[in-house]
């Protein structure tokens, strides 16, 4: 009889803890249905795919005479030799495509794009491509950062090319010239991006989930008791979480700065307003998201449901032009791709108010808009 009532007791325990486990949204979400979104929007980044697209900028002395009908360049003889395709664009640019097939690893189609150094050099910084090709007296030199493994494969992969050929663009003449300046490292695309995301998680979390926690307690309860402005409260919380992320931007930047020489080549000032705009988004959200939430469970669900896909799409950690050419304008448009995005062409491309007014108005604007938004359907309980 005893191991009867053991038994059920057993097994009504572990129904009625399954039933609650499944009711919540939030773990349902988190187990099973976000690591499928993770597999798929990092297998669309890293999966090899059926034909590999690259960029090669062809910059220096022969840049401006790039002409299909030009036959003083080697290189330009090499790809009318190879039967390249030719296309022009909208501003008159003429671009050589030529593909390298590959039955067991794939194909490899190389777009050699002319364009002026300057130019080169800012889409290298911005991870749109990385490597640069530059010609000189027949012989080939290519720049690119000796600690990016994508520029050392596409260097290899376009020697190859060139080699199998027997063109003179295999010649002793041809050198790599590492580009190891501040702005053209993977550090100087990274430290941008980690402080953009740092504001994000620290918005998110210091505000969201201290809100929700505050009300799952009942100590937002107590709080409405007094004579306490619901505005008060929220942009007290706002700008405690400001200043901690001013603090704690500047010690990354400080260890960027002592240990990898990152300097901010752009207009600090504009860097600074870039910076406030962004917080002021991301804490607009986060009143947004804390607003009516009394769960945390289902507040970690939707704080997480919000940054997790933007740190994987955003280009924080590597360039987002490595998803498909139809998702970049939609990932371009997210806030944080915004703020990092801005801060990168304020660190290493010499960015001033000019260029990062538009980020730094649809940022302001985003959190004006969930911050009213996060007022009007606040809850103290």
């Amino acid at each position: 009889m005893t191991d009867r009532i053991t038994n059920s007791q057993l097994y009504q325990l572990i129904a009625t803890n399954f039933r609650e486990l499944i009711r919540e949204p939030g773990v349902l979400f988190w187990g099973t249905v976000f690591p499928i979104l993770m597999s798929i929007g990092l297998g669309m980044a890293f999966t090899r795919k059926k034909d590999v697209v690259t960029i090669v900028a062809v910059a220096g002395e022969n840049h401006l005479v790039w002409h299909p009908n030009d036959s003083a360049s080697a290189l330009l003889q090499f790809l009318d030799a190879g039967r390249s395709s030719i296309e022009k664009d909208k501003t008159g640019t003429f671009s050589r495509t030529i593909t390298i097939a590959d039955d067991k690893l794939g194909n490899t189609t190389f777009v050699f794009r002319s364009m002026e150094w300057q130019q080169a050099m800012v889409l290298l910084k911005r991870g749109s491509l990385n490597l640069i090709l530059d010609e000189k007296s027949g012989a080939l030199q290519y720049h690119f950062d000796p600690m990016n493994p994508e520029a050392q494969l596409t260097y290899l992969k376009l020697s190859r090319m060139f080699n199998s050929k027997g063109t003179v663009l295999a010649g002793s003449g041809t050198s790599v010239v590492p580009l190891t300046v501040s702005g053209t490292r993977y550090i100087d695309f990274l430290i941008p991006g980690l402080i953009a995301m740092g504001v994000m998680m620290s918005s998110m979390w210091g505000i969201s989930y201290a809100i929700i926690e505050r009300r799952s307690k009942k100590l937002l309860r107590r709080m409405v008791a007094t004579p306490l402005k619901k505005s008060n409260f929220l942009l007290a919380q706002i700008a405690v979480r400001v200043l901690m992320n001013f603090v704690e931007a500047g010690l990354l930047f400080l260890v960027a700065f002592l240990l990898f020489h990152t300097t901010i080549q752009g207009n600090v000032a504009a860097l600074f307003t870039l910076f406030l705009a962004g917080n002021f988004a991301f804490s607009g959200i986060a009143i947004f998201i804390s607003c009516h939430t009394a769960k945390t469970e289902i507040g970690n669900g939707l704080i997480n449901a919000f940054s997790m896909p933007m740190m994987v799409l955003s280009g924080v950690f590597f360039s987002y032009h490595n998803f498909p050419g139809w998702s970049i304008p939609a990932i371009q448009k997210f806030p944080l791709t915004m703020m990092a995005d801005g801060m990168r062409s304020v660190f290493i491309e010499g960015a001033g108010f000019g260029e990062v007014a538009f980020p730094i108005v649809i940022l302001t604007a985003t959190g004006i808009v969930f911050f009213i938004a996060g007022m009007r359907f606040f809850k103290w309980h």
